[in-house]
Protein backbone atom coordinates (compact mmCIF):
# COMPACT_ATOMS: atom_id res chain seq x y z
CA UNK A 1 0.00 0.00 0.00
CA UNK A 2 1.33 3.32 -0.72
CA UNK A 3 1.20 6.51 1.24
CA UNK A 4 2.22 9.81 -0.68
CA UNK A 5 0.02 12.35 1.18
CA UNK A 6 1.76 15.12 2.99
CA UNK A 7 -0.75 16.76 5.89
CA UNK A 8 -1.05 19.76 6.99
CA UNK A 9 0.16 20.34 10.46
CA UNK A 10 -2.51 22.28 11.63
CA UNK A 11 -5.54 20.70 10.22
CA UNK A 12 -3.84 16.95 11.50
CA UNK A 13 -3.56 17.79 14.83
CA UNK A 14 -6.90 20.04 15.24
CA UNK A 15 -8.42 16.72 14.39
CA UNK A 16 -7.03 14.26 16.58
CA UNK A 17 -8.95 12.77 19.32
CA UNK A 18 -8.86 15.14 22.19
CA UNK A 19 -5.94 15.13 24.89
CA UNK A 20 -7.08 13.61 28.40
CA UNK A 21 -6.48 15.29 31.42
CA UNK A 22 -2.15 15.62 31.59
CA UNK A 23 -2.48 15.32 35.69
CA UNK A 24 -3.94 12.39 36.15
CA UNK A 25 -1.63 10.34 33.68
CA UNK A 26 0.66 11.53 35.39
CA UNK A 27 -0.43 10.59 38.76
CA UNK A 28 -0.92 7.28 36.82
CA UNK A 29 2.12 6.64 35.26
CA UNK A 30 4.23 7.51 38.76
CA UNK A 31 2.13 4.59 40.64
CA UNK A 32 2.85 2.02 37.95
CA UNK A 33 6.48 2.58 38.02
CA UNK A 34 6.57 2.61 41.81
CA UNK A 35 6.75 -1.23 41.85
CA UNK A 36 8.15 -1.49 38.40
CA UNK A 37 11.51 -3.60 39.39
CA UNK A 38 12.91 -3.92 36.34
CA UNK A 39 16.16 -2.24 35.41
CA UNK A 40 15.78 -0.51 31.77
CA UNK A 41 19.10 -0.88 29.57
CA UNK A 42 18.99 1.26 26.68
CA UNK A 43 21.35 -0.06 23.47
CA UNK A 44 21.87 3.10 21.96
CA UNK A 45 22.61 3.04 17.73
CA UNK A 46 24.49 6.63 18.38
CA UNK A 47 24.95 8.92 21.22
CA UNK A 48 21.95 11.32 19.92
CA UNK A 49 19.88 8.76 21.83
CA UNK A 50 20.06 10.49 25.62
CA UNK A 51 18.33 13.58 23.85
CA UNK A 52 15.38 13.67 25.98
CA UNK A 53 17.00 12.71 29.70
CA UNK A 54 19.44 13.99 32.05
CA UNK A 55 20.99 12.99 35.37
CA UNK A 56 21.54 9.30 33.14
CA UNK A 57 24.81 7.69 33.03
CA UNK A 58 26.04 5.87 29.54
CA UNK A 59 28.68 3.61 29.33
CA UNK A 60 30.56 3.36 25.99
CA UNK A 61 31.51 -0.33 26.67
CA UNK A 62 29.82 -3.92 27.32
CA UNK A 63 32.44 -4.76 29.38
CA UNK A 64 30.93 -6.95 32.68
CA UNK A 65 32.38 -4.23 34.70
CA UNK A 66 30.46 -1.40 33.41
CA UNK A 67 27.22 -3.36 33.10
CA UNK A 68 27.63 -4.26 37.04
CA UNK A 69 28.13 -0.70 37.40
CA UNK A 70 24.52 0.31 35.43
CA UNK A 71 22.50 -2.56 37.36
CA UNK A 72 23.98 -0.93 40.82
CA UNK A 73 22.71 2.71 40.48
CA UNK A 74 19.87 3.90 42.08
CA UNK A 75 18.70 5.08 38.55
CA UNK A 76 16.22 3.12 37.04
CA UNK A 77 17.35 3.14 33.38
CA UNK A 78 21.24 2.98 31.65
CA UNK A 79 22.32 3.65 28.66
CA UNK A 80 25.05 1.58 26.49
CA UNK A 81 26.27 3.34 23.79
CA UNK A 82 26.55 0.84 20.81
CA UNK A 83 27.45 3.07 17.74
CA UNK A 84 26.17 -0.08 15.34
CA UNK A 85 24.53 2.62 13.26
CA UNK A 86 28.35 2.45 12.10
CA UNK A 87 28.74 -0.47 11.64
CA UNK A 88 28.54 -3.15 8.84
CA UNK A 89 25.66 -6.39 9.10
CA UNK A 90 28.47 -8.66 10.70
CA UNK A 91 29.68 -6.31 13.40
CA UNK A 92 26.27 -5.19 14.30
CA UNK A 93 25.40 -9.08 15.06
CA UNK A 94 28.43 -9.42 16.78
CA UNK A 95 27.65 -7.03 19.03
CA UNK A 96 24.43 -7.64 20.10
CA UNK A 97 24.85 -11.10 20.55
CA UNK A 98 28.04 -10.10 23.39
CA UNK A 99 25.68 -7.39 24.64
CA UNK A 100 23.07 -9.61 25.91
CA UNK A 101 24.95 -12.23 26.61
CA UNK A 102 26.78 -9.85 28.95
CA UNK A 103 23.93 -8.59 30.56
CA UNK A 104 21.83 -11.92 30.81
CA UNK A 105 25.08 -13.65 32.96
CA UNK A 106 25.65 -10.03 35.17
CA UNK A 107 21.94 -9.74 35.46
CA UNK A 108 21.70 -13.52 36.82
CA UNK A 109 25.16 -12.95 39.48
CA UNK A 110 23.18 -9.99 40.69
CA UNK A 111 19.35 -11.31 40.83
CA UNK A 112 18.12 -8.52 38.41
CA UNK A 113 15.60 -8.12 36.24
CA UNK A 114 15.59 -6.03 33.12
CA UNK A 115 14.05 -4.81 30.07
CA UNK A 116 15.94 -3.71 26.51
CA UNK A 117 14.77 -0.90 24.74
CA UNK A 118 17.09 -0.74 21.38
CA UNK A 119 16.98 2.87 20.66
CA UNK A 120 17.18 3.55 17.05
CA UNK A 121 16.43 6.76 14.88
CA UNK A 122 13.25 8.19 14.65
CA UNK A 123 13.36 8.79 10.90
CA UNK A 124 13.51 4.75 10.71
CA UNK A 125 17.17 3.97 9.79
CA UNK A 126 19.19 1.66 11.59
CA UNK A 127 20.53 -2.02 11.65
CA UNK A 128 15.90 -3.23 11.79
CA UNK A 129 15.34 -6.25 12.36
CA UNK A 130 19.15 -7.64 12.88
CA UNK A 131 19.63 -5.77 16.41
CA UNK A 132 16.46 -6.51 17.99
CA UNK A 133 16.12 -10.37 16.48
CA UNK A 134 19.66 -10.84 17.77
CA UNK A 135 18.76 -9.58 21.09
CA UNK A 136 15.54 -12.21 21.23
CA UNK A 137 17.15 -14.95 20.26
CA UNK A 138 20.54 -14.78 22.65
CA UNK A 139 18.18 -14.07 25.91
CA UNK A 140 15.99 -17.00 24.74
CA UNK A 141 18.83 -19.30 24.48
CA UNK A 142 20.05 -19.02 27.74
CA UNK A 143 16.95 -18.03 29.93
CA UNK A 144 13.86 -18.70 30.70
CA UNK A 145 12.42 -16.06 29.16
CA UNK A 146 10.30 -15.89 25.81
CA UNK A 147 9.47 -12.52 24.13
CA UNK A 148 5.74 -12.30 23.10
CA UNK A 149 5.99 -8.98 20.86
CA UNK A 150 8.43 -6.10 20.21
CA UNK A 151 6.88 -2.63 20.76
CA UNK A 152 7.76 -0.06 17.63
CA UNK A 153 7.60 3.25 18.64
CA UNK A 154 9.31 5.95 16.33
CA UNK A 155 7.76 8.74 17.83
CA UNK A 156 9.98 11.71 18.75
CA UNK A 157 8.09 15.07 19.59
CA UNK A 158 11.35 17.38 19.82
CA UNK A 159 12.29 16.00 16.17
CA UNK A 160 9.01 16.52 14.85
CA UNK A 161 8.64 12.57 14.24
CA UNK A 162 4.71 11.87 15.07
CA UNK A 163 2.85 8.31 14.54
CA UNK A 164 -0.85 9.11 12.84
CA UNK A 165 -2.97 5.90 11.84
CA UNK A 166 -0.36 3.75 12.14
CA UNK A 167 1.88 5.88 9.72
CA UNK A 168 4.94 7.72 10.74
CA UNK A 169 5.47 11.20 9.38
CA UNK A 170 8.36 13.65 9.68
CA UNK A 171 7.33 17.54 9.86
CA UNK A 172 8.78 19.84 7.60
CA UNK A 173 7.97 23.15 8.58
CA UNK A 174 3.86 23.72 8.29
CA UNK A 175 3.99 19.82 6.16
CA UNK A 176 4.48 16.12 8.08
CA UNK A 177 5.87 14.09 5.28
CA UNK A 178 5.15 10.08 5.30
CA UNK A 179 8.83 8.87 6.54
CA UNK A 180 9.19 6.94 3.63
CA UNK A 181 9.10 10.02 0.68
CA UNK A 182 11.74 11.79 2.75
CA UNK A 183 15.36 11.54 2.07
CA UNK A 184 15.87 9.44 5.28
CA UNK A 185 14.07 6.65 3.45
CA UNK A 186 16.51 6.58 0.53
CA UNK A 187 19.27 6.27 2.62
CA UNK A 188 21.72 4.31 0.67
CA UNK A 189 22.48 1.83 3.61
CA UNK A 190 19.46 1.78 5.38
CA UNK A 191 16.92 2.50 2.48
CA UNK A 192 13.18 1.52 2.81
CA UNK A 193 9.60 2.41 1.13
CA UNK A 194 7.01 1.88 3.54
CA UNK A 195 5.41 4.97 5.64
CA UNK A 196 2.97 2.62 7.45
CA UNK A 197 4.57 0.83 10.42
CA UNK A 198 3.26 -2.58 10.70
CA UNK A 199 3.78 -2.72 6.45
CA UNK A 200 7.69 -0.67 7.50
CA UNK A 201 8.30 -3.79 9.64
CA UNK A 202 6.77 -6.50 7.33
CA UNK A 203 9.53 -4.93 4.68
CA UNK A 204 12.53 -4.81 6.59
CA UNK A 205 11.74 -8.09 7.86
CA UNK A 206 11.22 -9.69 4.42
CA UNK A 207 8.37 -10.71 5.35
CA UNK A 208 8.89 -12.54 8.34
CA UNK A 209 6.51 -10.37 10.26
CA UNK A 210 3.36 -9.33 8.21
CA UNK A 211 1.59 -6.56 8.91
CA UNK A 212 -1.68 -7.95 9.19
CA UNK A 213 -0.55 -10.04 12.47
CA UNK A 214 1.15 -6.35 13.82
CA UNK A 215 -1.07 -5.33 16.63
CA UNK A 216 -1.92 -1.55 16.43
CA UNK A 217 -2.47 0.82 19.64
CA UNK A 218 -4.52 3.70 18.16
CA UNK A 219 -5.19 7.23 19.12
CA UNK A 220 -8.65 6.51 19.74
CA UNK A 221 -8.05 4.10 22.33
CA UNK A 222 -4.99 6.13 23.64
CA UNK A 223 -6.59 9.26 24.41
CA UNK A 224 -9.79 7.60 25.35
CA UNK A 225 -7.72 6.55 28.55
CA UNK A 226 -8.91 2.91 27.88
CA UNK A 227 -6.25 1.69 29.30
CA UNK A 228 -7.51 -1.70 29.94
CA UNK A 229 -8.65 -2.36 26.16
CA UNK A 230 -4.83 -1.52 25.54
CA UNK A 231 -3.53 -4.20 27.69
CA UNK A 232 -5.90 -6.56 26.25
CA UNK A 233 -4.19 -6.13 23.38
CA UNK A 234 -0.91 -6.31 24.93
CA UNK A 235 -2.12 -9.54 26.49
CA UNK A 236 -2.62 -11.27 22.89
CA UNK A 237 0.43 -10.35 21.66
CA UNK A 238 2.60 -13.81 20.47
CA UNK A 239 5.05 -14.96 17.97
CA UNK A 240 6.99 -11.65 18.70
CA UNK A 241 4.58 -10.10 16.27
CA UNK A 242 4.79 -5.90 16.34
CA UNK A 243 3.22 -3.56 18.37
CA UNK A 244 2.86 -0.52 16.50
CA UNK A 245 2.05 2.57 18.84
CA UNK A 246 0.34 5.57 17.49
CA UNK A 247 1.67 9.04 18.83
CA UNK A 248 1.79 12.80 18.61
CA UNK A 249 2.16 14.05 22.13
CA UNK A 250 4.35 13.17 25.00
CA UNK A 251 0.76 12.06 27.01
CA UNK A 252 0.42 9.42 24.51
CA UNK A 253 3.28 7.36 25.03
CA UNK A 254 3.00 7.71 29.27
CA UNK A 255 -0.21 6.24 28.61
CA UNK A 256 1.10 3.45 26.18
CA UNK A 257 3.90 3.06 28.89
CA UNK A 258 1.06 2.78 31.72
CA UNK A 259 -0.42 -0.46 29.59
CA UNK A 260 3.02 -1.55 29.00
CA UNK A 261 3.73 -2.44 32.61
CA UNK A 262 0.42 -3.70 33.51
CA UNK A 263 1.10 -6.45 30.84
CA UNK A 264 4.58 -7.15 31.83
CA UNK A 265 3.42 -7.21 35.36
CA UNK A 266 0.90 -9.79 34.16
CA UNK A 267 3.56 -12.06 32.81
CA UNK A 268 4.13 -10.38 29.53
CA UNK A 269 7.88 -10.02 27.74
CA UNK A 270 8.65 -7.42 24.91
CA UNK A 271 11.77 -5.83 23.39
CA UNK A 272 11.21 -2.30 22.70
CA UNK A 273 12.72 -0.71 19.55
CA UNK A 274 12.11 2.93 19.76
CA UNK A 275 13.33 6.68 19.08
CA UNK A 276 14.12 8.60 22.63
CA UNK A 277 10.99 9.31 23.79
CA UNK A 278 9.60 6.09 25.36
CA UNK A 279 12.51 6.37 26.89
CA UNK A 280 11.83 9.71 29.09
CA UNK A 281 8.57 8.06 29.85
CA UNK A 282 9.87 4.70 30.78
CA UNK A 283 12.67 5.50 33.01
CA UNK A 284 10.30 8.08 35.05
CA UNK A 285 12.63 11.17 33.85
CA UNK A 286 11.04 14.45 35.31
CA UNK A 287 11.49 17.26 32.51
CA UNK A 288 14.58 19.94 32.85
CA UNK A 289 14.97 23.18 31.81
CA UNK A 290 17.25 23.94 28.57
CA UNK A 291 20.84 24.20 30.05
CA UNK A 292 22.61 27.85 29.89
CA UNK A 293 26.77 28.42 29.52
CA UNK A 294 26.73 28.76 33.29
CA UNK A 295 25.84 25.20 33.90
CA UNK A 296 28.47 24.24 30.58
CA UNK A 297 31.43 26.47 30.99
CA UNK A 298 31.86 26.35 34.85
CA UNK A 299 35.50 27.84 34.43
CA UNK A 300 36.33 30.67 31.80
CA UNK A 301 38.86 29.35 29.24
CA UNK A 302 40.91 31.68 26.61
CA UNK A 303 40.77 28.61 23.92
CA UNK A 304 37.99 28.71 21.45
CA UNK A 305 35.76 25.98 20.92
CA UNK A 306 35.68 23.02 18.21
CA UNK A 307 32.64 22.35 16.18
CA UNK A 308 32.98 19.25 13.98
CA UNK A 309 30.38 18.47 11.49
CA UNK A 310 30.26 14.89 9.64
CA UNK A 311 26.38 14.58 8.99
CA UNK A 312 25.65 15.16 5.51
CA UNK A 313 21.59 14.79 5.35
CA UNK A 314 19.69 18.03 3.88
CA UNK A 315 18.86 19.59 7.36
CA UNK A 316 22.99 19.73 8.41
CA UNK A 317 23.94 21.42 5.26
CA UNK A 318 21.04 24.02 5.90
CA UNK A 319 22.35 24.40 9.34
CA UNK A 320 25.99 24.40 8.12
CA UNK A 321 24.78 27.54 5.83
CA UNK A 322 23.35 29.57 8.83
CA UNK A 323 26.20 28.68 11.04
CA UNK A 324 28.84 30.21 8.37
CA UNK A 325 27.27 33.85 8.93
CA UNK A 326 29.13 33.45 12.49
CA UNK A 327 32.15 36.04 12.31
CA UNK A 328 33.76 34.39 15.34
CA UNK A 329 34.31 31.06 13.50
CA UNK A 330 37.00 29.86 11.22
CA UNK A 331 36.47 27.38 8.83
CA UNK A 332 38.45 24.10 7.86
CA UNK A 333 37.09 22.31 5.03
CA UNK A 334 38.34 18.22 5.58
CA UNK A 335 38.90 16.70 2.09
CA UNK A 336 37.43 13.32 3.32
CA UNK A 337 37.66 12.12 -0.89
CA UNK A 338 41.54 11.97 -0.28
CA UNK A 339 40.81 8.78 1.77
CA UNK A 340 41.16 6.88 -1.84
CA UNK A 341 44.92 8.22 -1.91
CA UNK A 342 46.36 6.99 1.49
CA UNK A 343 49.03 9.05 1.36
CA UNK A 344 47.47 12.28 0.34
CA UNK A 345 44.77 11.38 3.38
CA UNK A 346 47.58 11.56 5.99
CA UNK A 347 48.95 14.71 5.10
CA UNK A 348 45.45 16.36 5.00
CA UNK A 349 45.04 14.68 8.56
CA UNK A 350 48.27 16.34 9.66
CA UNK A 351 47.35 19.77 7.90
CA UNK A 352 43.33 20.01 9.59
CA UNK A 353 44.78 18.86 13.14
CA UNK A 354 48.04 21.50 13.07
CA UNK A 355 45.49 24.43 11.90
CA UNK A 356 42.76 23.17 14.78
CA UNK A 357 45.48 23.45 17.45
CA UNK A 358 47.19 26.80 16.35
CA UNK A 359 43.62 28.44 16.15
CA UNK A 360 42.17 27.26 19.54
CA UNK A 361 45.42 28.32 21.37
CA UNK A 362 44.56 31.69 20.26
CA UNK A 363 41.14 31.62 21.28
CA UNK A 364 39.94 31.11 17.65
CA UNK A 365 36.53 28.98 17.59
CA UNK A 366 36.93 26.42 14.66
CA UNK A 367 34.55 24.62 12.46
CA UNK A 368 36.13 21.51 10.84
CA UNK A 369 33.59 20.78 7.84
CA UNK A 370 33.88 17.18 6.20
CA UNK A 371 33.58 17.79 2.28
CA UNK A 372 30.11 18.05 1.15
CA UNK A 373 29.92 15.86 -1.31
CA UNK A 374 28.81 12.74 -0.55
CA UNK A 375 31.74 9.88 -1.24
CA UNK A 376 30.00 7.46 -4.07
CA UNK A 377 31.36 4.93 -5.26
CA UNK A 378 28.75 3.74 -7.38
CA UNK A 379 25.96 0.42 -7.60
CA UNK A 380 26.59 -2.38 -5.17
CA UNK A 381 28.94 -0.86 -3.21
CA UNK A 382 27.49 -0.28 0.14
CA UNK A 383 29.97 -2.56 2.26
CA UNK A 384 33.29 -0.93 0.62
CA UNK A 385 31.25 2.42 1.20
CA UNK A 386 30.63 1.87 4.64
CA UNK A 387 34.38 0.79 5.28
CA UNK A 388 35.75 3.87 3.58
CA UNK A 389 33.24 5.99 5.89
CA UNK A 390 34.95 4.22 8.49
CA UNK A 391 38.22 5.42 7.55
CA UNK A 392 37.10 8.37 7.55
CA UNK A 393 35.61 9.05 11.01
CA UNK A 394 38.44 7.16 12.61
CA UNK A 395 40.42 10.55 10.76
CA UNK A 396 37.75 12.98 12.05
CA UNK A 397 38.09 11.46 15.40
CA UNK A 398 41.91 11.79 15.40
CA UNK A 399 41.51 15.38 15.08
CA UNK A 400 40.42 15.63 18.86
CA UNK A 401 42.61 12.66 19.77
CA UNK A 402 45.64 14.25 19.19
CA UNK A 403 44.84 17.40 20.37
CA UNK A 404 47.07 18.73 22.52
CA UNK A 405 44.87 21.69 23.44
CA UNK A 406 42.03 22.12 25.93
CA UNK A 407 38.96 23.66 23.57
CA UNK A 408 36.29 25.45 26.02
CA UNK A 409 33.35 23.08 24.11
CA UNK A 410 33.16 20.36 21.85
CA UNK A 411 30.21 20.16 19.14
CA UNK A 412 29.92 17.23 17.10
CA UNK A 413 27.37 17.02 14.51
CA UNK A 414 26.19 13.91 13.11
CA UNK A 415 25.47 10.65 15.38
CA UNK A 416 28.40 8.08 14.29
CA UNK A 417 31.02 11.73 14.14
CA UNK A 418 29.66 12.41 17.69
CA UNK A 419 30.03 8.78 19.19
CA UNK A 420 33.10 8.16 17.22
CA UNK A 421 34.62 11.44 18.94
CA UNK A 422 33.11 10.31 22.00
CA UNK A 423 34.31 7.41 22.58
CA UNK A 424 37.64 7.32 20.92
CA UNK A 425 38.00 10.97 20.37
CA UNK A 426 37.74 11.86 23.92
CA UNK A 427 38.09 8.16 25.28
CA UNK A 428 34.80 8.66 27.72
CA UNK A 429 33.89 5.29 29.16
CA UNK A 430 31.39 6.76 31.44
CA UNK A 431 29.65 9.90 30.81
CA UNK A 432 26.51 11.94 32.34
CA UNK A 433 23.87 13.19 30.07
CA UNK A 434 23.42 16.89 31.75
CA UNK A 435 20.31 17.48 29.50
CA UNK A 436 19.52 19.13 26.41
CA UNK A 437 21.19 22.95 25.08
CA UNK A 438 18.36 22.70 22.98
CA UNK A 439 15.24 20.51 22.32
CA UNK A 440 16.60 17.13 21.34
CA UNK A 441 20.22 17.80 21.25
CA UNK A 442 22.11 16.55 24.44
CA UNK A 443 24.94 17.22 26.38
CA UNK A 444 27.84 15.08 27.99
CA UNK A 445 29.33 15.82 31.01
CA UNK A 446 32.72 13.64 30.41
CA UNK A 447 34.09 11.74 32.92
CA UNK A 448 37.19 11.76 34.93
CA UNK A 449 38.81 8.70 32.84
CA UNK A 450 38.42 11.35 29.41
CA UNK A 451 40.56 12.95 27.71
CA UNK A 452 39.58 16.49 28.83
CA UNK A 453 37.10 15.62 31.95
CA UNK A 454 34.56 17.59 32.54
CA UNK A 455 33.84 19.41 29.45
CA UNK A 456 30.54 19.98 27.46
CA UNK A 457 29.84 18.03 24.98
CA UNK A 458 27.41 18.52 23.07
CA UNK A 459 26.08 15.98 20.44
CA UNK A 460 24.15 17.54 17.71
CA UNK A 461 22.26 14.75 15.70
CA UNK A 462 22.37 15.28 11.75
CA UNK A 463 18.19 15.57 11.32
CA UNK A 464 17.03 17.68 14.37
CA UNK A 465 16.47 21.38 15.10
CA UNK A 466 15.70 24.22 12.37
CA UNK A 467 17.90 26.00 10.00
CA UNK A 468 19.26 28.30 12.55
CA UNK A 469 19.85 25.86 15.07
CA UNK A 470 23.60 25.00 15.23
CA UNK A 471 24.71 28.52 15.08
CA UNK A 472 22.19 29.42 17.59
CA UNK A 473 24.78 26.70 19.98
CA UNK A 474 27.39 27.98 19.26
CA UNK A 475 26.64 31.48 19.89
CA UNK A 476 25.56 30.39 23.37
CA UNK A 477 28.71 28.86 24.10
CA UNK A 478 30.93 31.43 22.81
CA UNK A 479 32.67 32.86 25.20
Amino acid sequence: MAYTNTLKVSDTFTNLPEIPNKTIVTKMLASELRDFNKKIIVLDDDPTGVQTVHGISVYTDWSPESIKAGFAENNPMFFILTNSRGFTAAETKKAHKEIATVIQTVAEKEQKDFVLISRGDSTLRGHYPLETEVLKKTVEASSQVTFDGEVIMPFFKEGGRFTINNIHYVQDENNLVPAGKTEFAKDRTFGYESSHLGEWAEEKSHGAYKADDAVYLSLENIRSLNIDGLVHQLMEVEKFNKIIVNAVDYVDVKIVVIALIRAMKAGKHFIFRSAAALTKVIGGISDKGLLTKKELIKKPSENGGLIIIGSHVKKTTEQFKALQTCNFITFIEFDVHLVLHPARFNLEVERVIKTCERLIRKGQTVAVYTKRERLDLGENKKEEELRLSVKISDAVTSIVKQLEVRPCFIIAKGGITSSDIGTNGLGVKRATVAGQIKPGIPVWLTGDESKFPGMAYVIFPGNVGSKTTLKEVAELLHQ
